[in-house]
């Protein structure tokens, strides 16, 4: 199976072929993610909540960023690697912005980055696809913005909040991104940008019409059980499954039928 490149991406959506995406954020489950075929990894800031057992994304810093993106770069051979610029990495100077994402590509291993927000945040885009850093932008519900948008909720349900993000896809999209994420906006709003772009759209919470999804892969395992958003299916329970081997190992070593003669040596 050949590497997985940007140009992959437009390819698929001028083709009309669905793109694949799932969270990882270490060496086993990237492995995993890469081998049954997904076609990009993302190393979200999601793992602020997901595996540092944060409330919020916002205190995931770029070193650890860049720690975790390195692991899932070690991993993978198929799948493109997306780091996810933490908040306050891009946001202060466009300086910042370009330092930091060549971080992912330069010491992490990764292909391209992925940013929050729309017309605020395009010249940074511009600067870094001068640099020649792939960019994948996001807009609709931003985590890093939950404190302005007041919670996770759903963007772009009004007339003119639709407008809006359907105006900053195309800046977006103007300013050099090779695809756009979109999260948690009305599916007929997800439609229709889909439909104008020339760029790739990747779901998560916007309906069936994206050029490709994206989910947290401990969603869909069945590892983070804190809230479970509406747009969630989950595939498996491995958090049942891990529980139920470590309670029999703990009951096996309390009995002293674990270790046996045939896990010793002689």
């Amino acid at each position: 199976m050949a590497k997985t490149t940007i140009q992959d991406f437009l390819k698929k959506k001028s083709e009309g072929r669905k793109i694949t995406m799932l969270t990882a954020y270490d060496y086993p489950f990237a492995q995993i993610v890469d081998e049954a075929g997904i076609d990009a990894i993302l190393v979200g800031d999601s793992l602020g909540m997901v595996v540092q057992g944060l409330d919020n994304t916002l205190p995931v810093t770029m070193d650890e960023m860049i720690y975790h993106t390195k692991m899932v770069s070690r991993a993978v051979k198929n799948a493109i690697v997306i780091g996810d610029m933490p908040f306050m990495s891009y946001q202060a100077s466009i300086e910042d912005a370009v330092r930091n994402a060549g971080r992912f590509l330069k010491e992490a291993g990764a292909s391209a980055i992925k940013l929050e927000g729309g017309a605020e945040v395009a010249e940074q885009i511009r600067a870094m696809t001068r640099s020649e850093i792939p960019v994948m932008a996001h807009i609709g519900l931003t985590p890093q913005a939950i404190h302005r948008m007041g919670g996770y909720k759903v963007q772009g349900k009004t007339e003119e909040a639709a407008k809006r993000l359907l105006e900053e896809a195309h800046i977006i999209e103007d300013a050099g991104a090779f695809a756009l994420l979109l999260e948690a906006i009305p599916m007929k709003l997800a439609h229709k940008i889909t439909e104008e772009l020339l760029i790739p759209t990747i779901g998560i919470g916007a309906g069936p019409h994206c050029d490709g999804q994206v989910l947290v892969l401990h969603d869909v395992i069945g590892m983070f059980e804190r809230f479970v958003p509406k747009f969630v299916k989950r595939y498996a329970n491995l958090k049942d499954e891990a529980l139920k081997a470590i309670r029999t190992y703990r009951e096996e070593v309390e009995k002293g039928e674990f270790p046996s003669e045939e896990q010793s040596f002689k």
